[in-house]
C-alpha cells in the first residue's frame, strides 16, 4: 500500500543484480512443499521450492570479480549505460542460510530480518515460490482462496513479514527479453504497483542510467526505469498491525517505466498504476481491539491467514468482485473485523462500494478507482501471478503507513489517520537494524484451491 523503493538492500559491499549468469556458487534452491485443495478439504501435496530475488545477489563482471555495484554506486567502467550492463555483469548463486539467513523445512519458509556474515551482513530478503528450477510457480486467484499460517510474534514497530502476488513472468523475462540470460532461476524480474525504481536490472538491462544513491540506505538507490504491475498484498504485517491491499495497473503483463512517469515521491500518481490501493486495516477501519498481542487474533503465537478471491460469476473466468478475510487460531475460525466508523457501513471485505466509501471517509484520492479497481486487478489474476515471500524495513516512511499515526503531522482523531499504536518515533531503519537482530518471519502451510477448501 505505500512505496516500496526502500525494500530492503543487502548489506553487503558486492550487493547487486544482473542478468548473465556466474559460476563462483552453485545456486541451489531450498525445497518446500505446499497444497492444492479441492471442495470437501482434500489436498494434494506439492513438491516446489523458493528462489533469492536477483536484487540481493552479488554480481561481478562477467571475466572475473569486479563488483559492477558498490554501496550505492555502479562502477561506471562496467556499466556505463544499461545495455553495457547487461552484457558485462553476472549474477552469481546464493548461500540462502549463511548469507542471507533464508531456511526451509518441510511446509515452512523462515527470513531472519538481520544475518551476520563473512562480509558484514545482511538486512531483509524476498523470496519466490518456484514451479521448477527455471519457472515461477504462477496462481490463478479467481474464485479461490489461499492460505497459510504465519508467526509474527518477532517482529516489532518498523518491520514488515510481507506476501504478496506480482504479475511477473512465469519465466521472469526471459522469454520477452533476449538478454535476460538468468531467469527464474536467479530470482529476475520482479515487479509491483509501486512501479519499483531501485531494481538493478529492468527487462534484461541494466537501470544505471541515471541511478541516484539513496540518502538514507548505504546500499540502495532508484534509477531512471521502474518496474509495474499488478499486485495483490496479501499480508503486510508485523506484531502491531496488519492489512491487505489490491493494487491495479493499466496494463495486465509487467512493464517499464520511466522517470516521473513511475510515480515517486515527486509524482506519486503519475504512475500506470494504483499506488495507493484499497486496504483493509482493522485498526485503521475502527477495530482497535481486533490484532495485535493478547487481542482477538492473537499475535503472540500462529496464525492461519485465509483470503478468498470471490468473483461476479463464481467462477475463474468472473471478474473479482470481493476480496475476503478470515482467521483460524488455536482451533477457532475468526471472521474478519468490521468498520467502525462514521459515515461507512459495516464492511468487512474489501469490495468496490467499500472501497469508494473509505477513500471519501479518508478524504483520499481514489486511486484505485482511477485505475480499474477490482475489475483491472482481474485481468492480472487470470494471466497467473507470483507468490512472494519477504521482511523488510520502510527508508521511505518507516513503515508508519502500517503500524502508527500517518500522515505524522495530521490529526489522529482524524478518520483513515491511526493506523495502529507504534510511535510516531519508530520505525526508524538505522534504530531498527540495531535493535531488532533476532527478528523473524515464519511462512509454512501454505494452501491454494477452491473455496473454504484450505482451512
Amino acid at each position: 500500500m505505500f512505496p516500496k523503493l526502500a525494500l530492503i538492500s543487502l548489506a553487503l559491499a558486492s550487493v547487486v543484480v544482473g542478468q548473465l549468469v556466474g559460476t563462483y556458487e552453485t545456486e541451489t534452491h531450498p525445497r518446500v512443499t505446499w497444497q492444492r485443495c479441492t471442495r470437501g478439504g482434500s489436498c494434494q501435496t506439492v513438491q516446489g521450492s523458493i528462489v533469492l530475488d536477483a536484487n540481493w545477489r552479488w554480481v561481478h563482471s562477467n571475466s572475473g570479480y569486479t563488483n559492477c555495484y558498490t554501496g550505492n554506486s555502479w562502477d561506471t567502467s562496467l556499466c556505463p549505460d544499461n545495455r553495457a550492463c547487461a552484457q558485462n555483469c553476472a549474477l552469481e548463486g546464493a548461500n540462502y542460510a549463511s548469507t542471507y539467513g533464508i531456511t526451509t523445512s518441510g511446509n515452512s519458509v523462515t527470513l531472519k530480518f538481520i544475518q551476520p556474515n563473512s562480509n558484514g551482513k545482511n538486512v531483509g530478503s524476498r523470496v519466490y515460490l518456484l514451479a521448477s528450477d527455471t519457472r515461477y510457480q504462477m496462481f490463478n486467484l479467481l474464485n479461490q482462496e489461499f492460505s497459510f499460517d504465519v508467526d509474527v510474534s518477532k517482529l516489532p514497530c518498523g518491520l514488515n513479514g510481507a506476501t504478496y502476488f506480482a504479475a511477473m513472468d512465469a519465466d521472469g523475462g526471459m522469454g520477452r527479453f533476449s538478454t535476460n540470460r538468468a531467469g527464474a532461476r536467479y530470482g529476475t524480474g520482479y515487479c509491483d504497483a509501486q512501479c519499483a525504481r531501485d531494481i538493478k536490472f529492468i527487462n534484461g538491462e541494466g537501470n544505471a542510467e541515471g541511478w541516484t544513491p539513496s540518502e538514507t540506505d548505504v546500499n540502495a538507490g532508484t534509477g531512471k526505469h521502474g518496474s509495474c504491475c499488478h499486485e495483490m498484498d496479501i499480508w503486510e504485517a508485523n506484531s502491531i498491525s496488519t492489512a491487505y491491499t489490491p493494487h491495479s495497473c493499466d496494463q495486465h503483463n509487467s512493464f517499464r517505466c520511466s522517470d516521473s512517469a513511475c510515480g515517486g515521491r515527486d509524482n506519486r500518481y503519475g504512475s500506470p498504476c494504483d499506488p495507493d490501493g484499497c486496504d483493509f486495516n482493522s485498526f485503521r477501519m475502527g477495530d482497535k481491539t481486533f490484532y495485535g498481542p493478547g487481542m482477538t487474533v492473537n499475535t503472540n503465537s500462529k496464525i492461519t491467514v485465509v483470503t478468498q478471491f470471490l468473483t461476479d460469476t463464481g467462477t475463474a473466468s468472473g471478474n473479482l468482485k470481493e476480496i475476503r478475510r478470515i482467521y483460524v487460531q488455536n482451533g477457532r475460525v475468526i471472521q474478519n473485523s468490521k468498520v467502525n466508523l462514521p459515515g461507512m457501513d459495516a464492511y468487512d471485505s474489501i469490495t468496490e462500494p467499500f472501497c469508494a466509501a473509505s477513500k471519501v471517509v479518508f478524504g483520499d484520492r481514489d486511486s484505485h478507482g482511477e485505475h480499474g479497481g477490482l475489475a483491472a486487478i482481474s485481468q492480472g489474476m487470470k494471466n497467473g501471478m507470483v507468490f512472494v515471500m519477504s521482511i523488510w524495513d520502510d527508508h521511505t516512511a518507516h513503515m508508519l503507513w502500517l503500524d502508527s499515526n500517518y500522515p505524522v503531522d495530521a490529526d489522529p482523531n482524524k478518520p483513515g489517520i491511526a493506523r495502529g499504536t507504534c510511535p510516531t518515533t519508530s520505525g526508524v531503519p538505522s534504530e531498527v537494524e540495531a535493535s531488532a537482530t533476532d527478528a523473524t518471519v515464519t511462512y509454512s502451510n501454505i494452501k491454494f484451491g477452491d473455496i473454504d477448501s484450505t482451512y
